[in-house]
């Protein structure tokens, strides 16, 4: 069933500029938008799907007490992403602290159709990259974010992104088990 992001035929900068004007329809458009890109942002950091909509329903209503007079300087998902982050490992630390702590079980949003043995090899494989380079090479080829939308999320300089991004690529291709992925 469509929502109403999926039919408001306005982009990102008009539905902001409506939101500010005091067209909360405007805001339900963003949401219907963005939740599912955010929701699984929130469940790679946090790994629990919970703390996920917990993280999903604070994010949006941070975002909405940005208004009136939130300018919109690039993508959506370039404010979003370092909120939704934060916000996760704030949740993260807080099961920590009560003892109620698991690991990430989907750092990777994956689809349902791969076979339990090589997506579990997959995220083996991602998990050993150090943590920098994870991120940034989930944010190009996962999120679909361009290097100056990373850098500015993350508020790295962009040759940091890039330098990252290769030297993960680099170690995946050493790694004799990624060739079964890409070559086999």
């Amino acid at each position: 069933m469509p929502q109403p992001g999926d039919r408001d035929p306005r982009n990102d900068d008009a539905l902001v500029r409506a939101l500010n004007s005091g067209d909360t329809s405007a805001f339900d458009s963003l949401y219907y938008r963005y939740r599912d890109w955010a929701a699984r942002l929130a469940i790679r950091f946090t790994g629990n799907r919970d703390d996920a909509l917990d993280v999903l329903q604070e994010t949006f209503a941070y975002f909405f007490r940005k208004f009136p007079g939130f300018v919109l300087t690039a993508r959506l998902t370039t404010f979003l992403y370092p909120v939704v982050k934060n916000l996760s490992i704030a949740h993260r630390r807080k099961r920590e602290r009560l003892g109620t702590d698991r690991s990430i079980v989907d750092p990777v949003a994956m689809p349902e159709t791969s076979g339990t043995a090589q997506r579990d090899e997959l995220l083996t494989i991602l998990g050993g990259l150090p943590e920098p380079q994870r991120e940034v090479l989930l944010m190009r080829f996962v999120d679909d974010m361009s290097l100056l939308e990373i850098a500015e999320a993350l508020g790295i300089p962009e040759g940091t992104v890039k330098s990252r991004i290769h030297n993960a690529i680099a170690s995946l291709r050493a790694d004799p088990r990624v060739k079964d992925y890409f070559w086999g």
